[in-house]
C-alpha cells in the first residue's frame, strides 16, 4: 500500500500500482515507468471551472463527456462545435514522488503526442513549448521534481488564434481548399490536416494530450534509439548491424556491458555480449550479428510474415539499467521505378520477386484520434487481410499512425506505403517551418524504420500535381507561384529525401504521388503511379478503366452512402432524402450526391425510395470499382498495382470508403475481396469472343465448365508472364472447348 495525495491508503489492484494519477508500467530493466493517465482535469482558459478529463484524449471528447457539446456526428451538429477551436484550454494533474524515486540518477517526463501548441509546466517551471502534433518529447525533469506532491499543468493555445498572425503577415491565402474555413490556417501548423475538414471529413480542430504520457525514473544510462539494420540477406544467413544510441547521464565514463538477445517465434535465444566504455553524453554503438538459415518475412498471400524478437540491454554495476525491444522481419523490398519501353515502371519487388500490389488508401479511423482502440485496429487488419490485400497506403492528410498499426501490419504481412503528412496544397518553407518538419521526419523515421511492413516513404499527396495542373499559375502572381515551387523543392526534393537517406537509406523515397502522371493527360499514364479521377470527377464510365491504364494505380474511387443502420445514427427518418440538409452535411464532395444519381441512371433504374437508392448505390459502387480492380490485374505486368480510394471513414459519412465508420463492410469491400482473390478468373466479352485472364499465386489446378455458358462463342486464352509464380503454368483447351485446365 502507498499514500495518495489525501493521505489515505490506496489499494494495489489489477497488477498496476496506482498512486493518485500514477500507474506503474512493467519494465524488464531496473527503471520505473509511471503512466500519468488518471486524475486529470481540464478547463476553458480564463474560467477556472475545472472538470474531470480523460488522458489520452482531446478537449472535444471531454466536452462531450460532460454534455457541454452535442454529439458532433449527429444531424447538423458539426456547426455547433466550431467554437471550441477558437478557445485556449488548460489541463492539470498532480502526482506523488517518493524519496526512492528522487534518489534515482535521472527522471524523464515523456509525452508521446501533444496536440499541438502546448506550454508544459512542472512545479512552476516551463519545460516545453510544443508546436508539432507529430513528434514525441522526452524531457529531463529530476531538478524540477519534489518529494511528495508534484503539479503538472499544460496550457493549450487555440490552433486558430496561434496562427492568425502568420496568416495576416503572409500576404495571400494558401489554396488549401479542404480547409473548411475562409482563412486557410491549416498549412501553418504541423497538425493532422484532415481535422480542418476534407472532402469526406468533418471539421473538428482538436487540442489535447492525444497520446500517452509517462514519467521514467532510471539510473546511469538510457537507450535513445535502437536500429536493427539489415546488411545482407541470403538463404544461408542474414547479416545485421545492431546500432544503438546510448546516453550516459553520469558525469564520468563508465564500463558497461551491451547485450543483444534475439530469438525466432519464442524459440532458443541467442545472446551477444560486448564490453564498452560509455563516455558522458551520447554514445554510438554498432554490434554485428548473424542469423543463420533465416526465415523470410512474406507478404499476405505469399507465406508467413515471419518475425524475430530482438532486444538490446545496457548492464552496469550488475544491473540491467536500460532495455529496448523490437520485432523485425528479414526480407528485401524494392520499389522498381525505372525507365522502360512503355515509360517508367512502378512496382514492389519483395524477396526478389515482383509483386502485384492489391490494397487501398487508409485515412485516420476517427475524427477523435484517441477513440481508436486496440480492438478497432485489430478488426481493421482482419478486414484488410480477409479482402486479400497486401499493401495499404497511409495517406498524407492524416497522421503517422500509432505503433499498434505497424505492429499489426508486420504480423499480417501487409506492406505499408507511408506518406509524410502533407496533402493537396503547397506549404510554407520558412526556416521555422522547415525546422519543425526536420524534427518530425527524424522522430518518425527512427520510430518506424525497424518495421518490416514499412515499404517506402512518399513526400506528399498530390502537391506537385496541384502546382502544375490546378490553376495556381492563374490564381497567384508569378512571384507567389515561384515561391510555392521553390518551397516544394526545399521540402520534398531536399529536406525529406536527405533525412530518409541519413536515417533509413535502404528504403525508397518518392517526392510526390503522383509524381508525373495526370488523369487528364493520357500521354503521361505510362510513367509511374497514377491517381485516376476520370471516373468520378471526370464523369467517365467505369468501362473507361479498361483502357485508361496506369503502371500503378495509387488512387481511384467512387462514392456511396453507408448502409441504412449507419445513416440512422446521424439522421432522423425525416432527413431520408439525398438532398436534405442533414444528408448534405454528411456529404463533403460538392458534386457527390448528384453524381451518384448520374452514374446510377446509366446502369440501373433509379429507385424512388431513399432506402432503395442507398442500396442500389452500394451495389453501383461495388460493381463499378470491381471493374477497375479487375482491369488493373488483367493488364499486368504493364500495370503492377491498384490501391483504391478509400479503405475507411473517420466519421459516419457519404464517401468513397469500402468500410464505414462503424466497421460495416460496404459492397465494395466484398467486391474487392473477390477481385483480389489469390486465384481470379476474369472473362471479358469482346464482340463474339471471350478473353479469360488468370491471376494465380501458386501451383493450382482449376477446371471450369463452360458447356451451356458460352454457346458457340470463340474462346481466347490470354497468357501473361506471371512473376508471382515460382514455377509455371499450362493452359489446355480440350476437345469441343468444354473446359480450361489451369496448372
Amino acid at each position: 500500500m502507498i499514500l495518495n495525495l489525501t493521505g489515505k491508503k490506496a489499494q494495489i489492484a489489477c497488477g498496476l500500482l496506482c498512486c493518485c494519477s500514477m500507474a506503474y508500467a512493467q519494465s524488464n530493466d531496473n527503471s520505473e515507468v509511471v503512466l500519468l493517465h488518471t486524475g486529470w482535469e481540464f478547463s476553458q482558459a480564463g474560467t477556472e471551472l475545472w472538470r474531470t478529463a480523460e488522458v489520452p484524449g482531446t478537449v472535444h471528447q471531454d466536452l462531450i463527456h460532460h454534455k457541454l457539446l452535442p454529439s458532433p456526428f449527429y444531424g447538423m451538429n458539426e456547426q455547433k462545435i466550431q467554437w471550441v477551436e477558437n478557445e485556449d484550454w488548460e489541463y492539470r494533474t498532480s502526482f506523488t514522488v517518493t524519496m526512492e524515486q528522487l534518489e534515482r540518477d535521472d527522471a524523464q517526463l515523456i509525452f508521446e503526442g501533444l496536440d499541438t501548441y502546448a506550454d508544459v509546466y512542472l512545479n512552476g517551471s516551463l519545460l516545453l513549448k510544443s508546436d508539432n502534433m507529430f513528434v514525441g518529447y522526452s524531457l529531463p525533469v529530476k531538478p524540477q521534481l519534489r518529494l511528495g506532491e508534484n503539479l503538472l499543468h499544460i496550457y493549450f493555445h487555440s490552433p486558430i488564434r496561434q496562427t492568425l498572425p502568420q496568416y495576416a503577415s503572409n500576404g495571400f491565402n494558401y489554396p488549401a481548399d479542404n480547409d473548411h474555413h475562409e482563412k486557410h490556417l491549416s498549412v501553418f501548423s504541423r497538425k493532422a490536416p484532415y481535422s480542418y475538414g476534407w472532402d469526406w471529413g468533418i471539421r473538428m480542430v482538436t487540442s489535447g494530450i492525444w497520446r500517452p504520457v509517462k514519467i521514467r525514473f532510471y539510473d546511469a544510462a538510457s537507450i535513445n534509439d535502437y536500429h536493427i539494420k539489415q546488411l545482407s540477406l541470403t538463404e544461408h544467413s542474414a547479416e545485421l548491424s545492431n546500432e544503438l544510441e546510448i546516453n550516459n547521464i553520469l558525469p564520468q565514463s563508465i564500463q558497461a556491458e551491451i547485450r543483444i538477445n534475439y530469438s525466432f517465434e519464442k524459440g532458443e535465444e541467442t545472446v551477444i555480449s560486448r564490453s564498452v566504455t560509455l563516455q558522458p553524453g551520447l554514445n554510438s554503438i554498432h554490434i554485428p550479428s548473424e542469423v543463420l538459415s533465416p526465415v523470410r518475412w512474406m507478404p499476405n498471400g505469399w507465406g508467413k510474415p515471419a518475425l524475430y524478437d530482438f532486444s538490446a540491454q545496457v548492464v552496469f554495476d550488475g544491473k540491467v539499467v536500460a532495455e529496448q525491444s523490437h520485432r523485425i522481419g528479414l526480407r528485401t523490398v524494392r520499389l522498381v521505378n525505372e525507365k522502360d519501353a512503355d515509360g517508367e515502371s512502378f512496382y514492389f519487388e519483395v524477396n526478389g520477386i515482383p509483386m502485384f500490389a492489391k490494397g487501398a488508401n487508409y485515412i485516420p479511423q476517427d475524427a477523435l484520434l484517441p477513440s481508436v482502440t486496440t480492438e478497432r485496429y485489430q478488426t481493421l487488419f482482419r478486414d484488410i487481410k480477409e479482402a486479400n490485400m497486401n499493401v495499404v497506403r497511409i495517406w498524407g492528410g492524416g497522421t503517422y499512425e500509432d505503433d499498434r498499426f505497424y505492429d499489426l501490419a508486420d504480423e499480417n504481412g501487409i506492406l505499408v506505403w507511408q506518406d509524410f503528412m502533407f496533402a493537396c496544397t503547397p506549404y510554407p518553407s520558412d526556416p521555422t517551418f522547415l525546422k519543425r518538419v526536420e524534427e518530425e521526419a527524424c522522430y518518425n523515421i527512427r520510430r518506424l524504420r525497424n518495421h518490416p511492413s514499412l515499404a517506402m516513404w512518399c513526400g506528399n499527396n498530390e502537391i506537385l500535381e496541384a502546382l502544375k495542373y490546378w490553376g495556381y499559375q492563374k490564381k497567384y502572381t508569378p512571384e507567389i507561384y515561384q515561391e510555392m515551387m521553390s518551397g516544394y523543392d526545399k521540402l520534398f526534393r531536399e529536406l525529406l529525401p536527405a533525412k530518409v537517406k541519413e536515417l533509413d537509406a535502404d528504403r525508397f523515397y518518392i517526392h510526390s504521388s503522383p509524381y508525373l502522371a495526370n488523369w487528364g493527360r493520357p500521354e503521361s499514364w505510362g510513367i509511374g503511379d497514377s491517381h485516376n479521377w476520370g471516373v468520378w470527377y471526370g464523369q467517365k464510365p467505369f468501362e473507361s478503366l479498361d483502357t485508361d491504364l496506369p503502371r500503378f494505380m495509387s488512387e481511384f474511387g467512387f462514392q456511396s452512402f453507408p448502409e441504412m443502420k449507419t445513416i440512422a445514427t446521424f439522421a432522423a427518418p425525416g432527413d431520408y432524402q439525398i438532398e436534405s440538409e442533414v444528408m448534405n452535411a454528411h456529404q463533403k464532395s460538392s458534386i457527390g450526391n448528384a453524381l451518384i444519381r448520374t452514374y446510377m441512371e446509366r446502369d440501373y433504374i433509379v429507385p424512388e425510395k431513399f432506402e432503395d437508392f442507398v442500396y442500389v448505390g452500394l451495389v453501383l459502387q461495388g460493381q463499378g470499382m470491381r471493374h477497375g480492380l479487375e482491369a488493373h490485374r488483367r493488364n499486368r505486368p504493364y500495370c503492377m498495382g491498384t490501391l483504391y480510394w478509400q479503405l475507411n471513414d473517420s466519421w459516419p459519412v457519404v464517401s468513397w470508403s469500402s468500410i464505414d465508420y462503424y466497421g460495416n463492410w460496404k459492397a465494395l469491400h466484398y467486391q474487392a475481396k473477390r477481385a483480389f482473390a489469390p486465384i481470379h478468373i476474369n472473362p471479358i466479352q469482346r464482340n463474339d469472343s471471350f478473353i479469360f485472364q488468370f491471376n494465380p499465386v501458386e501451383w493450382l489446378c482449376v477446371f471450369i465448365l463452360l458447356a451451356g455458358m458460352l454457346g458457340s462463342a470463340r474462346i481466347i486464352v490470354k497468357q501473361h508472364t506471371l512473376n508471382e509464380v515460382t514455377g509455371g503454368f499450362f493452359v489446355g483447351l480440350f476437345c469441343g472447348i468444354t473446359g480450361i485446365l489451369f496448372i
